[in-house]
Formats: structure tokens, sequence, C-alpha cells
């Protein structure tokens, strides 16, 4: 009798036990996601160290963060980026390669980044560009979005989009504007009336209205894309005389592997001139300054509402961008100016706000790092690495590389996707083999080589760490198959 009596009420004291646990576990308050997207956006900003582009409200955000240093994303063109970064999977398993595939085709259960916060019970929406959009074209649509992955959307479009078009500056008149070196100064526009103005505006609301529940919002920013079109005051931060494009010679062409230089054909600067490659790159600093202002607007927001002690703020670009540097210009390289992107990452009352990590990270990293900074359950299959441990200890022991791939050639078909280049980052070396090899290899010292203008592949005494880098890629690319070519299928459609 006595020892039932004992059971029982060990019985009901566990239950009591674990039942507080579990309501404490209800009780503790979730962190809000405030996902800050820019696109084609490189590392000119001044927290990075550039002398000329004026960005302090990033600059102000890396104060309340971590700024990593050398983040690299997988891919070197939007759509490919941006599947990867928001399912957690390289471009090998989303067989994403091009800006018409969607990844859904080939993983239709895929559970998504945002996805994850919605089965978390957050409230989760978008505003503006966070999955691909053709920009300028499908501003104002929901582009080549994931249906799936909001529960609410929205699309905003402006003046830059909708009235000026057809006033821009186009250099490149036979190259759509989404890939044209154009530009406009809005005399008489302002912020709000842009579509980014517009994207802050609406991303303000969500805030507001959703401020006593948890919440990812995403607010996705079409610019520094071209066109270049922004009000008048940020051409008016920068003067034609700060404007200097790097050196190249006709030499140049010869120190690189053909397809190395492939991204821009015309060479050098898709045929534009010298001096109209310099105001396009003015142009590209006056964007970078407009979206750096709409992100203000937003850190004010969490501010006031009064969100700073429980709002996670990451702010990413998909790619980097070239502005000469080769004599390239746009995306689609493998160099270290195409490859490298800002990544901050704020989290409330950190003790590491303000420092700096240089440790080697990955877009890819970005889903499993929330998942673990949220304390939500990611999917097992992920393909990053947590970067918890870095914004804990931005300098803790670190030795993850760095992927980042592109294709070359193709056709108008899904099955005809041309070869690949594979680039892999260490701390030391950036080495890229274009169609596994057999279309040429690069290796450049990044200690003593930054800007990556002495290839290094060919050369007998460096063997060995082609070597090393070779088994690198193997291990990111075991099958080391072209990407795509017998899986895709033409027939396939994506609704969204």
């Amino acid at each position: 009798m006595i020892k039932t009596r004992l059971v029982r009420i060990v019985m009901v004291a566990f239950a009591f036990w674990f039942a507080a646990l579990l309501h404490a576990d209800d009780s503790k308050p979730k962190y809000n996601v405030l996902f800050i997207a820019a696109d084609d956006m490189n590392c000119d900003l001044g927290c990075y160290g550039d002398a000329i582009v004026h960005s302090p409200n990033i600059d102000r955000l890396a104060t309340r963060g971590v700024r990593f240093d050398r983040a690299y994303c997988q891919y070197t063109l939007c759509s490919p980026s941006r599947s990867s970064l928001l399912t957690g999977l390289r471009p090998d398993t989303t067989r994403v390669f091009d800006l018409q595939y969607h990844f859904r085709q080939g993983l239709p259960d895929v559970v998504t980044l945002p996805q994850m916060f919605i089965k978390g019970g957050y409230y989760v929406a978008r505003v503006g560009k966070m999955y691909h959009y053709g920009n300028p074209g499908d501003i104002g649509t929901n582009g080549l979005d994931d249906k799936v992955s909001w529960l609410e959307r929205y699309n905003p479009a402006g003046r830059d989009h909708t009235a000026l078009e057809t006033d821009v500056m186009n250099y490149t008149p036979k190259r759509g504007l989404g890939a044209a070196m154009a530009y406009l100064s809005d005399k008489d526009g302002d912020d709000l009336q842009h579509t980014d103005g517009k994207v802050a505006t609406q991303a303000i609301e969500l805030l507001e209205k959703h401020r006593d529940k948890p919440f990812f919002i995403a607010a996705g920013f079409y610019k520094p894309h071209c066109p270049w079109i922004t009000p008048k005051k940020y051409f008016d931060l920068y003067s034609m005389d700060q404007i200097i494009l790097p050196k190249i010679s006709d030499a140049t062409r010869s120190l690189y592997p053909e397809p190395a230089l492939a991204s821009t054909n015309p060479w050098p600067y898709f045929g534009v001139t010298p001096d109209q490659a310099r105001e396009c790159k003015r142009a590209y600093f006056a964007a970078i300054s407009f979206v750096d202002a709409q992100v203000g607007r937003l850190l004010d927001a969490v501010d006031r509402l009064g969100l700073a002690d429980n709002t996670i703020i990451v702010f990413w670009s998909d790619h980097g961008y070239h502005l000469g540097e080769h004599g390239l210009w746009f995306k689609l390289s493998c160099f270290e100016e195409s490859a490298r992107v800002p990544v901050i990452i704020a989290v409330p009352k950190m003790a590491t706000a303000g420092k700096t990590s240089s440790r080697l990270v990955e877009l890819v990293d970005l889903y499993p790092t929330l998942a673990d900074l949220a304390g939500l359950d990611a999917p097992k299959d992920l393909e990053g690495i947590s970067l918890k441990p870095l914004l804990d200890q931005p300098d803790a022991a670190w030795s993850h590389p760095a992927y980042t791939q592109v294709q070359r050639g193709g056709g108008k078909s899904q099955l005809e996707v041309g070869y690949p280049g594979h680039s892999v980052r260490t701390d030391r070396w950036r080495y890229t083999e274009w169609d596994f090899g057999a279309k040429g290899e690069e290796l450049y010292d990044q200690n003593s080589d930054p800007h990556e203008l002495t290839n290094l592949a060919s050369d007998p005494k460096y063997a060995d760490v082609v070597k090393e880098m070779k088994s690198l890629l193997k291990q990111i690319h075991p099958d080391r198959v072209v990407g795509g070519k017998a899986e895709k299928d033409t027939k396939m459609k994506y609704v969204n």
C-alpha cells in the first residue's frame, strides 16, 4: 500500500514537473527575424572598408551585429543563389543553374527557410524580391516566387519602373535593361515613390501590424541591380573625380583561361568607353546609397516600435558584382569580386556587437544559423553550417572552405547547360577549374595577390596546392558531373 502510494506521488510530481517544463518552453519569448536582401550588391560599403561609398545605415547595422568579412555565394547569379540560400541546399542539389528552372520541379517537398518559420508558428511575409524576379521586368509581379513559403506577399512597383524606364541612358541599347550599362538620375521623384522606397514602407507597415507576435518579415530590395535609377540626391553624393576603374591592358585577356572573362562580352565593359563605364560605376554607388537609406528606415522602425530587444536582423546580398576588375562588369564570374557578398547578422544584446569575423562562411549557412538562433527544428539534410559559434566568438576555430560555381555556354533548352566553373576558397587560396579542368584552371594566392592578377595554376611549384584544392572540389562535387544535364525535364512546369 505504502509502496503504491509512493509510486503515485512520484508519478504526479513528475507530471507536474513535465508540465511546468513544457509551459516554460511555451512561454520562452521567440526571436523575431527581419531578413533584408539587396540585389547585386557587392562589398563596396563603408563598414567593409570602402572609402568612397556612403552607407551609414548598413554601417550602423554592422555596429549592432557581426560583420562577416569573407562570406561567399554558392552561385554568381540571382535565382541559383537565392534558391540555394532559401532551401539551405547547394545548386547541385536544387538543380537551379539559370533564371527559369524552379527548385520545386525537382524538389517538390523541400521545406524552405521561411516555411520552417511558418511551421514554428511565426507570421511570415515577403515584401519585394526574395526569390528570383526578372529585374526590372518582373517588378510588381510575383516573379519566380515560391507561394507556399509565405503567408502574405507584396510586390510594390514605383516610378523607377512604371514611369522612368523610357528615359534611361542606356549605353548598351541591344541589351535589355536588366543587363545593361544604363542609369538615370531622377530629379523629380523622392524615395517613397521609387520601388525600393515602397518596399521599405510596406515592410514597416508589417512590422507595426505584427509587432506583438513572432514574425519573420523578409524585405527584398531591387537595387543596386541595373538599371541604376535613383533620386538625384544619391548621385550627388559622388563626383566623377572619385570614380576610378581598375587598371587593365590589352594583355589582360591572355592572363586567364577564356571562360574566366566570358561573362562580359564584348570585353571590356560590354563595349562602352572607360568614361561611360565610370559614369555607370558612379550610378551603381548611388544605387547602393539609395538602398542604404531604405535599410535605415527599417532600422529606425525596429527601434521606434521597441523591437530591438527581440528581433534578429540579417542583411545579405545574393552575389557580388564587378565594376571593371579584369575588364568585367556585373556578375557570373568565379573571381572574388563576384563570389564575395556582404553578410551582417545582429542578434539582440549580443556580446560581440560590432565585431568582425574573418572566417570563411557561405550564404547556404544562413538557414541553419537562423534555425539555431530561433530554436526551430530544421530539416536534417541542410548543406550549410550554423554560424552561431562565430556569432558568439567571431575568431573561433573554423576550417570550412567556401564554394562558388557558375555555368558557361549551353543553349535555350534545359538539357543544354554547357559546362561548369567550380571554385573553392580557403584562407589563403582560390582555385577555379572550368569544365573540370578541361577548359582551364586558376590558382590565386589571396595573401599576396588579393586582386587575383597572377594565375599560379600551371606553376610546378604549386602542384601540391592544386592537388589539394582539387580534392576539396571533389568533396562538394563528388560525381563531377555537369550540373543538371541528365536530370532536367523541359516538360516540367512550375505554377506559382
